[in-house]
């Protein structure tokens, strides 16, 4: 009842899942992931065990197929599991019990798996297999995650209908403020269209989370200053340093994480430009 793909990144910095089902908040029950060990998604009819057992072998040092051949011989449920994992590197590995109902099935390779069950036909897993392959490699993990995700999707997905959809990815120091490993954790728990209210919560996560660019960069000079001064003057916020009304105001609006000192990130300058000043008419 779901399709999902669990992935490397190609640094082996960064491990995630991503997946979307016919089932109420998937986030909750398929993905686990943590930071230089790897990641699993377990599925079909769920064995919410694997992930922590899962995470636990490849501490060890084990493979993702000697963790996934672990994971079915201990299960007497096994005929009717599905699971994917990947180690902090080589091969994915996937398995799909012989009781997963139609089409069901998967395939891996250096640093994925993916898998499905319930699908509209093998043609969801090899579109997701050839998204993932031709996506950009130094791109966001995320990013290649939800490409590989949204083309099972165009490929007909979970037969049954669409429901809900979730992105985890880990990276050592990668979450809030450098204090966690948690980049994203992002789950769309009951919606009509779970892939693409996914895609929409990753570019607000991005704004909001992610990390500014330094080449692209402004620094907080002359004319720039000066308007940025103003608009902050406007929304009601003043500080003898331009530095420290901004990151009064950033913090309001959520993009501390965007804050660097003597400069201002264009995607904040947008936000910034396109706040209505304070006491704006409202159009009738």
């Amino acid at each position: 009842m779901t399709f999902s793909i669990v992935a490397r990144s190609a640094d082996g910095h960064s491990h995630g899942v991503a997946v979307a089902t016919k089932y109420l908040a998937v986030g909750a029950a398929v993905p686990a992931a943590e930071a230089d060990t790897g990641a699993v998604a377990s599925q079909s009819e769920f064995n919410l065990a694997y992930r922590p057992q899962a995470l636990a072998l490849l501490r060890t040092g084990a493979d993702a197929a000697g963790t996934v051949a672990a994971l079915v011989a201990a299960d007497p449920g096994r005929a009717q599991r599905q699971v994917g994992v990947v180690a902090a590197e080589g091969e994915g590995a996937c398995y799909t019990g012989a009781g997963c109902l139609p089409w069901a099935g998967g395939a891996t390779g250096d640093g994925y798996a993916i898998q499905g069950n319930i699908l509209a036909g093998p043609a969801v897993v090899e579109s997701m297999r050839a998204a993932w392959l031709s996506s950009d490699p130094d791109a966001a993990l995320a990013r290649r995650l939800l490409a590989a995700l949204r083309a099972g999707e165009a490929a007909g997905g979970d037969r049954r209908g669409r429901q809900s959809a979730a992105l985890l990815v880990v990276a050592k120091g990668q979450g809030y403020g450098g204090t966690g490993d948690v980049a994203v954790d992002l789950r769309v728990d009951d919606h009509p269209d779970p892939v693409a209210e996914l895609a929409r919560l990753l570019d607000v996560h991005e704004l909001l989370v992610g990390r500014p660019d330094p080449a692209t960069l402004l620094p907080l000079t002359g004319d720039l200053a000066a308007e940025v001064r103003d608009r902050l003057a406007v929304a009601g916020h003043e500080a003898d340093s331009l530095d420290d009304a901004l990151a009064d105001w950033a913090g309001v609006e959520n993009l501390e994480e965007r804050m660097v000192p003597g400069h201002i990130d264009p995607l904040v300058l947008a936000e910034l430009r396109r706040q209505e000043p304070a006491g704006a008419d409202t159009p009738q």
